[in-house]
């Protein structure tokens, strides 16, 4: 059967067919058995007219629930200025590729320069590449990079505090890479520091220390000591952090980092059911030609004009693969195109306003929360804007009264509930949802 958008035609099928050694398209299935063959019918739906279409995904999408969003847990309900979906629908936008050719590329290369501008300066570090797969991809690259750039060094320790999701990634990269990770313990809800001086003396091998800013439990640890510790020991420091808390946090470079990672979901990438979200990697310059992906340079071309160019490619398709810095293959660039565009619409106050309103909702809920007299912090330690509680009930019972209502109340964690506060939460749906709260 010839198909309207099959390329090929009947004659060019036959002479393939022929190079196979087969007499017809069923012939290249003879070896399948018939027992697994499935000879029914597909269920699909009858043919339908556009309005029919609409009309069928629109009853699709109101089975959706739509709950005002109180969770975090590394993603996280930030405001989306309209004009990004704008932008990044544009056609040289969204089908674009990677751009191995310069000469016809320069308006991706420029705004990947400008994103790698812009993370540098947010992370407080040397050098950003563009970019990664998601938050926990980029932990997973730094620990290997780490471990390549100790050469014979194989052991990463990595904080109690990192979020389990990135923990898990970390453990599947190890696992191939024979890497050894160690758990530094926490006390009081934050990275034990002695505990990390006497894992880096006991141990050999060492190559880095990975520590998340704010912790799972939206605690804003105190990094001071861990780097001078971490490079006294040939270790290299290593900080996840929550991009977005970037604003007004002390960053990666001022507490001392050689590589930043994290997800840049919070700067203003929708929650979209889980991706596709952007890591994020930064690091000092004298780790880049350790760092995995791409990094795209300035200079000027024959003309003295104004260039941008792939500076460096540590990628399996420019050398050897077994000698490759990391194996990553797919273009981010779209996700840092919405990162580069989120960022030069908010600018430095609008980012600041933005963690301040997200700092000042965390607080005002948490006060209320514990007002009722059924919730407890966990920790008496400094957060950000999301906080760990113990409530005082069945907090199954709490969760599915919160559903109902309309809200996503927080996650449940351990033996506790994590709240978020976004800059897009009211003080009315805050109280709204302490009532609830309070039943």
């Amino acid at each position: 059967m010839t198909y309207k958008y099959f390329p090929h035609t009947e004659d060019e099928l036959q002479a393939m067919l022929e190079k196979a050694g087969v007499k017809s398209l069923d012939g290249l299935y003879a070896q399948i058995p018939e027992s697994i063959r499935f000879r029914g019918d597909y269920k699909l739906p009858s043919e339908m007219s556009e309005q029919e279409v609409r009309d069928c995904f629109a009853k699709l999408g109101s089975q959706n629930e739509q709950l005002t969003c109180f969770a975090g847990f590394g993603v996280y309900d930030h405001y989306t200025p309209s004009v990004i979906p704008s932008l990044l629908a544009r056609s040289e936008f969204l089908t674009s590729y990677t751009p191995y050719q310069a000469e016809i590329s320069q308006g991706t290369l420029h705004y990947i320069f400008e994103y790698q501008s812009m993370m540098a300066e947010l992370t407080g570090m040397d050098i950003s590449n563009a970019s990664m797969y998601d938050g926990t991809t980029a932990a997973a690259e730094a620990a290997m990079m780490a471990v390549a750039a100790g050469k014979k060094q194989g052991k990463v320790l990595v904080s109690e505090g990192i979020n389990p999701r990135t923990r898990a990634v970390l453990d599947t990269y190890a696992l191939h890479k024979g890497i050894e990770l160690v758990t530094i313990p926490m006390k009081d809800g934050a990275t034990d520091l002695s505990a990390l001086t006497s894992q880096l003396s006991s141990l050999e091998g060492v190559a880095g220390v990975m520590v998340q800013q704010p912790n799972v439990y939206g605690i804003v640890e105190d990094f001071t000591g861990f780097a001078e510790t971490c490079h006294e020991h040939k270790a290299l420091f290593i900080i996840d952090s929550v991009a977005a808390d970037l604003a007004v946090l002390k960053t990666p470079g001022e507490w001392g980092a050689d590589i930043a990672v994290g997800d840049g979901q919070s700067l203003g990438i929708p929650m979209l059911f889980g991706g596709p979200y952007v890591g994020y990697m930064c690091c000092t310059e004298k780790l880049i030609r350790k760092m995995p992906g791409r990094i795209v340079g300035m200079t000027k071309d024959n003309r003295e004009q104004r260039a941008f160019v792939l500076t460096l490619q540590a990628r399996e398709q420019h050398i050897r693969r077994q000698k490759a810095t990391s194996n990553i293959c797919s273009n981010q660039s779209l996700m840092a195109l919405f990162v580069t565009v989120y960022l030069s619409l908010m600018g430095k106050q609008g980012m600041k306003e933005a963690a301040q309103l997200s700092y000042a909702g965390a607080h005002y809920l948490c006060e209320q929360l514990l007002k009722t007299g059924k919730f407890r912090l966990a920790y008496d330690k400094p957060f950000f804007n999301e906080f760990f509680v113990k409530y005082d009930g069945d907090t199954d019972a709490l969760y599915k009264r919160f559903i109902d209502a309309g809200f996503l109340g927080g996650v449940k964690y351990e033996d506790g509930i994590l709240f978020a506060v976004t800059e897009k939460r009211t003080k009315e749906e805050i109280d709204n949802l302490v009532k609830i709260a309070a039943l």
